[in-house]
């Protein structure tokens, strides 16, 4: 008895345990196997189990990657932009699309992948920054402590999805509305980024809105590399960053 208090009280309701976060505690599968018995777990995936009677919500599934497992996966791109306030979401709501980024050499649990969740997680695998710990937060989301992209990263990695999984025009009101970033956290970013089209296209979008933040970045220390870049076939050529994109389809402008 002492054995399950013990994994009860290291266990958070609305998350997740693994065969081998168990084992690291001395819980053989023969043991979890009789907890299930016993009503104590109960099986979710192979090797995974929750609280009888719990609800497993997106949150706390990232929870669990993300602490239990000690995974490197975060909350990127445009959820970690409507999750600060950047969009028209604060809660990971049913149904709702949750994008998260990795490295490509992550390779995530078969049980997170097969199983069919509340929110639909849609995974990035890149290598966006060369170091990638700088700019990642901690953020409350349903209850749950979360490591998910800064604004300033955030919206670097939104970029990177354009046009193949995000719309250009919506970049251009989440850019309007970027008035606070941080310049010295740029500019590490832009130093640091590996993408050539999104370096362009962040700088470009900047300058439409002309950002009070834009004159602190040092653009002389940012590769932007050589030869034009194209967003969309047939759009409109950025002489200055060398970026072919759509013309913007707003009748505020």
């Amino acid at each position: 008895m002492n054995k399950i208090n013990q994994i009860l009280n290291d266990w958070p309701p609305g998350t997740l345990i693994t065969s081998e976060w168990l084992e690291s505690k001395g819980v053989s599968r023969q043991l979890s196997a009789s907890y299930v018995k016993s009503g104590w777990f109960e099986k979710v995936s192979a090797g995974v189990y929750k609280r009888p009677k719990d609800e497993i919500a997106g949150a706390g599934v990232l929870y669990t990657l993300q602490v239990k497992n000690n995974m490197s996966v975060h909350i990127g791109g445009k959820t970690s932009l409507e999750l600060q306030g950047y969009g028209h979401y604060i809660k990971m709501g049913p149904h709702q699309k949750v994008v998260l980024w990795k490295e490509p050499d992550l390779w995530l649990p078969t049980w997170f992948k097969n199983v069919e969740w509340d929110v639909s997680f849609e995974v990035r695998s890149a290598k966006l920054f060369d170091d990638y710990d700088e700019s990642l937060n901690k953020k409350n989301v349903d209850g749950f402590l979360l490591n998910m992209s800064s604004p300033e990263r955030a919206v670097m990695e939104y970029l990177y999805d354009i046009p193949k999984h995000e719309n250009f025009d919506e970049a251009h009101y989440i850019m309007e509305g970027m008035t606070t970033l941080r310049p010295s956290v740029l500019q590490s970013l832009l130093e640091n980024c590996r993408s050539i089209k999104v370096k362009r296209l962040f700088l470009y979008m900047a300058e439409t809105y002309n950002h009070s933040w834009l004159k602190y970045l040092e653009e002389s220390t940012i590769g932007l590399g050589s030869g034009n870049r194209s967003i969309v076939k047939g759009g409109k050529l950025v002489k200055k960053y060398q970026i072919v994109v759509p013309e913007i389809n707003r009748e505020d402008r």
